[in-house]
């Protein structure tokens, strides 16, 4: 069999470690013939492939990035929606052209959908999980995920000093435009006092209430993480509005770092490389049985697989019955509500 690999949406840690377990699986045990797909679902249209063998494939177990590239598929999925039939068999013809077998994809919420896509019109396809996110349906984690919770609390660890050397609020944005995965996890790993997330909202004046109860109790310092995607009542950045609301409300200097990619670059954590690497090879044991359409998940700690078309257009987002979410709030850690 020939397998082809590509690498969709937004870098992450990881997917270099993802590509060698698919890749390495595929050749060492199943004596399968293995290409990789430069620049996304764009590189299968414009045929931009290359094999790939062991050597390729020696030394990126600890790489950041991908090493074919990437690129956004809203163009890409608009041919595969379009009502002219010419154009989704541009990419049926693609892929009989580079004679492929299946084609596995590693991405994100909105490759999961695109690669549904493709199996709905007769490829065949696999889905592999990736995003720091961790907000893909149906899977308890994605590879990406623990690299960014770890690089988000060492960064709150540090500001912990600065915090409380000078007596400040310090404001802390981690990466979740619509989850709160990462702000979650790097808030309670790091000691957070109040975390916010997209999914709880927040009142300003619950969480200046409880910077003010820590200065009266001799707490002069808080540490408050929230993800990028809460909405504020003014609409303008999550930082920029906290901090002139907490330095009016609580008189308290107040600081914001903004993390950013920061938390999607470098090298991936020993977890994350082993799960990229358990996932990849989960996936070419998949191609191996004849099972596509499918996306490698973990389901109770053990690698699985779902239906691509269950995974398609949904979030897995944190709900509030969650236990670091019940924990926390035992412990006196304010989400804002």
């Amino acid at each position: 069999m020939r397998i082809g690999i590509l690498s969709s949406g937004g870098d992450c840690p990881g997917i270099n470690a993802t590509i060698r377990g698919v890749g390495k699986t595929a050749i060492v045990h199943y004596g399968m013939e293995v290409m990789g797909i430069h620049g996304g679902f764009s590189g299968l249209l414009n045929r931009d492939a290359a094999p790939l063998d062991e050597n390729n494939l020696s030394g990126i177990l600890n790489l950041g990035g991908t090493i074919l590239g990437t690129s956004r598929e809203k163009g890409f999925r608009e041919l595969l929606t379009s009502v002219n039939h010419e154009d989704s068999c541009r990419i049926t013809q693609a892929y009989h052209e580079l004679g492929l077998d299946c084609l596995v994809c590693i991405g994100g919420n909105g490759t999961q959908k695109t690669t549904n896509l493709l199996a709905q019109h007769g490829l065949h396809v696999i889905g592999l999980p990736k995003t720091i996110d961790n907000d893909i349906w149906g899977t308890e984690i994605t590879f990406g995920f623990d690299t960014a919770v770890n690089i988000a609390t060492e960064a709150i660890d540090r500001l912990h000093s600065t915090a409380s050397s000078h007596k400040r609020a310090m404001l802390v944005e981690v990466m979740g435009h619509r989850a709160g995965w990462i702000a979650l996890h790097a808030g309670m790993a790091g000691g957070a006092d109040v975390i916010l997330i997209p999914e709880l909202g927040f009142q300003a004046e619950v969480v200046n209430e409880t910077i003010r109860e820590r200065v009266r109790s001799g707490k002069h310092h808080s540490i408050v993480v929230i993800a990028e995607g809460v909405r504020m009542p003014d609409k303008s950045k999550a930082t920029d509005y906290l901090m002139r609301e907490i330095e009016s409300a609580t008189g308290i200097e107040t600081r914001a770092t903004v993390l950013g990619y920061i938390q999607r670059g470098g090298t991936p954590s020993p977890f994350d490389r082993n799960l990229a690497t358990r996932l990849g090879g989960y996936a070419t044991e998949l191609i191996a049985r004849g099972e596509f359409g499918r996306m490698v998940c973990v389901k109770n700690g053990r690698v699985d697989s779902i239906p691509l078309e269950e995974v398609a257009g949904k979030l897995k987002l944190v709900t509030p019955d969650h236990d670091l979410i019940l924990q926390g709030k035992r412990m006196g850690i304010s989400f804002g509500i």
